[in-house]
């Protein structure tokens, strides 16, 4: 599967370019931005407990369950009007 992918992204990256739907600026600003991030994160991840890092996460995937959850309520709300 990750095989897959990873032959898949470049031609797919490509289209995008093509087509014009790639925007520079917001893809430079991620990766530069990105690179301290993860240093930062690194730093505050291994220095959580365990137990508190689980936590985080529950916290994390149940907000991004109710997030997804309230977008596709609004969605079909609004295809039905």
């Amino acid at each position: 599967m990750m095989g897959s992918c990873a032959f898949l992204m470049p031609i797919a990256g490509y289209q995008f370019i093509r087509r014009d739907k790639y925007d520079v600026r917001a893809a430079i600003g991620l990766s530069i931005g990105g690179i301290p991030g993860v240093l930062v994160a690194a730093l505050i991840v291994r220095s959580l407990p365990l137990n508190w890092m689980r936590w985080l996460v529950v916290v994390v995937v149940l907000y991004a369950a109710v997030s997804l959850l309230r977008s596709s309520g609004q969605q079909a709300v609004g295809s039905r009007q």
